[in-house]
């Protein structure tokens, strides 16, 4: 980890160290007919994929870069006019102390006009959670300030069920892994049916991502699950583009 000097630094500036820009893919909620939510993707500036982009992040940027992060999404959130929850990608060990990492968040959300319940952080199941404590106490200090927490990739990382029950998120989101063809796999829909009563008792909301067809739409809907994203409803829409539409579109497809 870099001195705290240092990070601080990164902190303050939320330079990005490299161009990036974001892409943006919505989560529907089925019951309402409605989006939910959009998720801020990271992109190149030519509309590479992720992995173009993260392949460029190593410990000298990584505060910086996952500061710009955050900064990036509100900004472009903004300007496409996206006007519901915003959900952005973070890495804990970028995070240096919760209160002081999270100043220029709160800066570009103000700047912006968003309030701070209508961002959610997401941590990905694939990443290494090196000190189980700091990562609970950056979830605690983002419940502070107003923002909602989720775990990404739920059951494909790490830790599972453990990780849950030791950081109590607001969401988890389900992996295509344990998605993709539900509806012709009843191991993998009795799973997705227990985390959607799981998810009841326990009080967290249930995302199932990477919803590719309607036959898993409908089995999914079967489970009582809500919330979907993926490719059937939009594509991740490269900025400057109006993604709703696409959400909505799909969301009232007829079967």
């Amino acid at each position: 980890m870099p001195e705290t000097a240092t990070a601080c630094t990164a902190c303050r500036a939320a330079r990005p160290p490299f161009p990036f820009t974001m892409a943006f893919q919505p989560v529907v909620d089925l019951q309402e007919a409605r989006i939910e939510a959009h998720e801020a993707l990271v992109r190149g500036p030519g509309g590479e994929g992720a992995g173009t982009v993260l392949a460029q992040v190593n410990a000298d940027n990584l505060y910086a870069f996952d500061q710009a992060c955050r900064v990036k999404a509100i900004e472009l959130a903004t300007r496409l006019g996206i006007d519901c929850q915003l959900n952005i990608n973070f890495l804990p060990n970028a995070v240096y102390e919760p209160s002081a990492c999270i100043r220029q968040t709160l800066k570009a959300a103000h700047r912006c006009g968003l309030p701070p319940n209508r961002l959610t952080f997401e941590l990905t199941e694939g990443e290494q959670v090196v000190d189980l404590r700091h990562t609970r106490g950056i979830f605690e200090e983002y419940r502070r300030q107003g923002f909602q927490v989720a775990l990404d990739d739920f059951a494909t990382g790490y830790s599972g069920l453990s990780r849950l029950a030791d950081l109590r998120p607001d969401i988890i989101k389900i992996d295509r892994a344990l998605v993709q063809d539900c509806d012709r796999d009843r191991v993998r829909l009795a799973i997705m049916a227990s985390l959607v009563q799981l998810g009841r008792e326990i009080g967290i909301k249930v995302v199932a991502e990477g919803v590719e067809r309607r036959e898993e739409v409908e089995a999914l809907r079967e489970t009582g699950l809500r919330y979907m994203q993926g490719f059937y409803f939009a594509r991740p829409v490269f900025e400057g583009l109006a993604p709703a539409e696409q959400a909505l579109a799909g969301l009232r497809a007829p079967a």
